[in-house]
């Protein structure tokens, strides 16, 4: 068969649904390719992870026989079939990113937040689903995709994993600092840690005090490896966005501004998240109410 692959949100980030299929029918002998709107393919397959909110579905010309569409920007019911969904990923396919292991070790978490689709598509506990193995082979770095890996029952078994192995571990989509008990901190300490993600997404939880704990037992001391999520847009006032932001930079973090529909947020979200995000200016400019988005250019003159 001939196959051909759409990344729909586009090559800056690998698509792990894609390079399993990827490797999955290349083991059976097929030949796999990324899509050519030229040519007719046996099967297509588009992933796309984001939703129209965030992304633009696919709007070129598709010849072939079949297609599926699949990911949580086509809805939340399809689902690999279990010997695609183990399948060691294809990362030949992305050689722009190539050192570096992408993988899942567990699904679900308990949290259900509204603005998140998680509880919904993978259930509200979270369960470890495979073992390292399946997606490292001895990659210098490894990126975790895992919703909430400290809520998993086998937190330890899994973490132990990625302490054995040696590599550089990004944990990119946030670990729960409530759930971050001394014992769990300390092994954490013995991953040797690119990055650490956590959230702060509602202004109501004050998780001041969770955040000094972790800071007080972390092996992790350089504040660019303790990354910070902060959600904002999403019913916060920018009072309270900016209370998080300056309470974790206080704290030791590196904050984040995540936000919510960027295309509803009012201007001054949008500010917020461009002198936050850029790390020059949120260093240069200490208060959010003397930045403006011509700082570097009017700095450069003034030199």
């Amino acid at each position: 068969m001939k196959i051909g692959l759409i990344d729909v949100d586009g090559h800056r980030w690998p698509n792990l649904c894609l390079m399993k299929l990827s490797a999955y029918h290349k083991a059976r002998g097929d030949c796999v390719e990324w899509h050519d709107g030229r040519k007719h393919y046996d099967l297509v397959y588009m992933s796309r992870v984001f939703t129209d909110s965030y992304s633009k579905d696919f709007a070129g010309t598709v010849h072939a026989d079949r297609i599926i569409r699949g990911g949580t920007g086509y809805g939340l019911d399809n689902r690999l079939p279990d010997e695609i969904e183990h399948a060691f990923p294809d990362y030949s396919i992305y050689p722009q990113f190539s050192g570096t292991a992408y993988g899942i070790l567990t699904r679900g978490c308990p949290r259900g937040c509204g603005f998140c689709i998680v509880a919904k598509k993978e259930g509200r506990r979270s369960i470890a689903v495979a073992d390292l193995s399946e997606f490292w082979n001895g990659e210098k770095e490894i990126k975790l995709l895992d919703a909430n890996l400290l809520a998993c029952p086998d937190w330890e078994r899994l973490l132990r994993q990625l302490a054995d192995n040696g590599a550089n571990v990004d944990f990119t989509q946030g670990l729960d600092i409530r759930l971050a008990t001394p014992e769990k901190i300390e092994a954490l300490n013995r991953v040797k840690t690119k990055m650490l993600h956590f959230a702060w997404d509602d202004p109501e939880d004050d998780l001041t005090a969770y955040f000094k704990k972790f800071a007080e037992l972390t092996s992790v001391t350089d504040d660019r490896k303790r990354r910070v999520y902060v959600l904002t847009n999403y019913g916060s006032t920018l009072e309270q966005d900016l209370y998080r932001i300056y309470t974790l930079r206080d704290m030791g973090y590196d904050p984040y501004v995540m936000v919510f529909e960027k295309h509803t947020a009012p201007p001054e979200t949008r500010r917020l998240q461009q002198w936050v995000n850029n790390k020059w200016f949120f260093r240069a400019v200490p208060d959010f109410k003397d930045f403006d988005t011509s700082y570097r250019r009017k700095r450069k003159k003034a030199v």
